[in-house]
């Protein structure tokens, strides 16, 4: 009777390893992006090792499960890929221009972003991306009110401060239309209709 009522456990277990796998798979994949992004050249010595990292950071440190359908969307997922390399190019070479040019840096700033997915995995990829680009960095990340501090490296006036954290807000709309939920994307949708209602005006 014991080994009967032990065996479901057992299967119980074994059935749930391969989905947390899964839902560990967008967590694998962006480890081994973010390795390769520090060593800073492509290789299958670089992709192999980095799998290895991830696969060691995961099993060593797990995350919580990540609540809702978090799932890879190749296509969305390539556009940010593109964009984000489109964005390490271009302000690498702003910050070397900053640190070249004459007159000093000028003035930078720091921001607060409020950000519309309610993910842990998505605001940590969010703050990861806005991170690893030259000029920017997270200073802090608040889980509570899903906000993401940004130190900006250099602005120009107020206008180029809404500017950046318009950009921030870009990165993680393309990380949700890649990784997110459908919980996720509605909450895109919804922000981006209220600030398309917000900027044609309303009459009062």
């Amino acid at each position: 009777m014991n080994e009967l009522a032990s065996s479901p456990r057992g299967s119980g277990n074994a059935d749930r390893s391969p989905l947390r796998l899964r839902h560990q798979l967008p967590l694998l994949a962006w480890l081994v992006f973010v390795w390769i992004l520090l060593w800073g050249t492509w290789s299958w010595a670089n992709v192999l090792s980095g799998v290895a990292v991830a696969l060691l950071v995961t099993l060593l440190l797990p995350l919580p499960h990540v609540v809702g359908g978090t799932r890879v969307r190749p296509l969305p997922l390539l556009a940010f890929a593109g964009h984000f390399v489109l964005d390490l190019v271009l302000s690498g070479a702003q910050v070397a221009w900053l640190a070249l040019r004459p007159g000093g840096q000028g003035n930078s700033a720091i921001v607060r972003v409020q950000l519309r997915t309610d993910s842990d995995l998505l605001s940590t990829m969010v703050a990861e991306a806005v991170s690893l680009v030259p000029g920017s960095l997270v200073l802090d990340l608040d889980r509570e009110d899903r906000t993401i501090t940004v130190h900006l490296l250099h602005v120009r006036d107020l206008a180029h401060v809404e500017q950046e954290r318009a950009d921030v807000l870009v990165v993680e709309e393309r990380l949700v239309r890649a990784f997110g939920s459908a919980e996720d994307l509605a909450a895109i949708d919804r922000d981006l209709e209220r600030r398309g209602r917000a900027r044609g005006g309303t009459p009062r």
